[in-house]
């Protein structure tokens, strides 16, 4: 091999390298100076935990000096008890708004919602953690952000009272 040609190689090589690191680092600032307003929660771990869903746009959002309002819909208000099972997001002194939606589809994996269950004879508050179709229709498992294991049976669209849509501490 011919010296003057390997050393093309090398420097077709560089080009290369130096193009990609410099769209690199433009897009990184980019990122940078378009996020600038944006809470961004750092963390250790890499591993995506479902968020809840849209449920309330920023458009309906009025914050004024005095006040703050929530252009919701069929919003309610929720305390809860001392479960621990949803520690740290919901605990005894939070108090939550939940709507209730109108079908299965509103519904994503890390909403938490609440629903009449059999197992604890009353009102249960969870994440949803997986979504599924069955032979009896659409199915969502829940879980207590604060257990270890999701909830054993499966929650039927019918059997949710509503979604948190806000949590006030």
């Amino acid at each position: 091999m011919r010296k003057g040609g390997f050393i093309s190689k090398i420097r077709l090589v560089f080009i290369v390298l130096v193009i990609f690191m410099l769209g690199w680092a433009a897009n990184n600032t980019y990122s940078f100076f378009t996020n600038l307003n944006k809470e961004q929660p750092f963390s250790f771990s890499s591993n995506e935990i479902k968020s809840p869903g849209d449920w309330i746009k920023e458009t309906d959002v009025k914050i004024r000096n005095n006040a703050v309002t929530l252009l919701v819909e069929n919003a309610t208000w929720s305390t809860f008890i001392d479960t621990n099972s949803m520690d740290p997001v919901i605990d005894v002194k939070s108090h939550a708004i939940k709507v209730v939606p109108k079908n299965p589809s509103e519904l994503s994996i890390g909403d938490i919602v609440s629903y009449n269950s059999e197992a604890a004879s009353g009102i249960v508050i969870h994440r949803i953690v997986e979504k599924g179709i069955d032979e009896q229709g659409v199915f969502f498992i829940t879980k207590g952000d604060n257990n270890k294991n999701a909830d054993l049976q499966k929650v039927r669209f019918d059997q949710i009272t509503g979604v948190v849509v806000a949590i006030l501490y």
